[in-house]
């Protein structure tokens, strides 16, 4: 048993440059390990160890140049420390607030992400959610599985998603493709972000409260920061009322969740379509009974095809960093906002994050992921 510790704890015996692996990303349960395989580099996989991982990192120090991680992978600022010749990370996740920016920029250390790759799986996400929501397509699914509409008639009517008036919390780039989808229902779009965008048609509101109450449906589309940890709570729901969807493909605690189960089941609102929860993979049990809540298992920010693009990236920028060229998808670490720590754990979305204006442009293409 001593000799098989030891000899998982080595390194591939080769010339290849090292890429340290601290937790698989998602995309190897899918494919395999050899997703992100290349002739310019080998993994070092640190989970396959049975030495602790800090001592895996001490053993391993002067090998590691550059970490693959993912939103279940944090890189920390000790982990960091550890890694004195560690000169690049690169994230699978739209989201970089499992990676300690801070100190990436304070040791010079690059940090690569997915630019936009998975903006518009997200955009065609949020909005199939919301015709869901207001049309009760899963509900009624269910209805006519259950054998109900033989024996109990024709199931409720929803509501038309043409002419909505909607509201957009983060328009960066998944939150431009969802206004885009949205002009085709000929919706009146609104949004809320750190700042107006002079480029765009779209009614600004600064306060996401006042955006509520001038809403049908409210679509969260906004990095997970300090600043946006329960953003939307009792006041903002209160505001988009009892007739207001609420839909979101960003991150968990972004929502107040307590706070919306009891206005769901309250019908303080009308519905709300949620693929991220605050700590995942667990969901209210509340949530399960309601007939106005369509969920799924964050998995809204990707594809099968978004997912070949996304390899195609990662590998990229490695074999650039390692060609000493430059990076396919550089994330730009001056002036990034404070991201959030609540959500590292837990957070298996290739996805959103979903920033919003500049910090979308800079956060979401910080993550190669959510």
């Amino acid at each position: 048993m001593a000799v098989a510790a030891e000899n998982q704890s080595q390194p591939p015996q080769n010339d290849l440059p090292y890429v340290l692996i601290l937790k698989p990303p998602a995309a190897f349960s899918i494919f395999g390990d050899h997703f992100f395989h290349s002739p310019k580099f080998q993994f070092l996989k640190a989970f396959e160890s049975p030495l602790p991982l800090s001592q895996f990192l001490l053993t391993h120090a002067q090998s590691v140049q550059a970490i693959l991680t993912s939103a279940s992978g944090s890189v920390t600022a000790d982990t960091i420390r550890l890694l004195p010749h560690l000169d690049l990370v690169v994230t699978t996740s739209q989201g970089i607030n499992h990676i300690d920016c801070s100190e990436c920029r304070r040791r010079g250390i690059a940090v690569a992400g997915a630019g936009t790759i998975f903006s518009t799986d997200c955009a065609d996400s949020a909005v199939g959610l919301l015709l869901d929501v207001l049309r009760k397509v899963s509900a009624a699914n269910r209805y006519v599985k259950q054998g109900l509409w033989s024996s109990q008639g024709n199931y409720p009517l929803g509501n038309k998603l043409g002419g909505k008036q909607v509201g957009i919390v983060g328009l960066g780039s998944i939150g431009t493709e969802v206004a885009k989808r949205l002009e085709a229902f000929r919706c009146s779009i609104s949004y809320n972000s750190r700042s107006k965008k002079p480029s765009v048609p779209y009614t600004f509101y600064p306060n996401v409260v006042e955006l509520a109450v001038n809403c049908d449906a409210l679509i969260i589309c906004c990095a997970s920061t300090d600043e946006t940890h329960h953003l939307i709570g009792k006041e903002v729901l209160s505001a988009l009322g009892k007739d207001g969807v609420i839909i979101n493909i960003a991150r968990g605690p972004i929502i107040d969740e307590k706070e919306l189960v009891q206005c769901l089941i309250k019908r303080e609102i009308r519905g709300a379509g949620l693929d991220v929860f605050e700590h995942e993979p667990d969901v209210p049990v509340e949530l399960l009974a309601l007939d106005n809540v369509v969920m799924s298992p964050h998995n809204a920010f990707c594809t099968t095809e978004s997912l070949e693009e996304l390899r195609k990236t990662v590998v990229g920028n490695f074999e650039a960093f390692f060609s000493n060229e430059p990076l396919l998808t550089p994330v730009p670490l001056d002036d990034l906002p404070h991201l959030s720590g609540h959500i590292l754990q837990g957070e298996v979305r290739y996805i959103m994050l979903q920033g919003e204006e500049e910090m979308m442009t800079k956060s979401w293409c910080v993550t190669i992921i959510r």
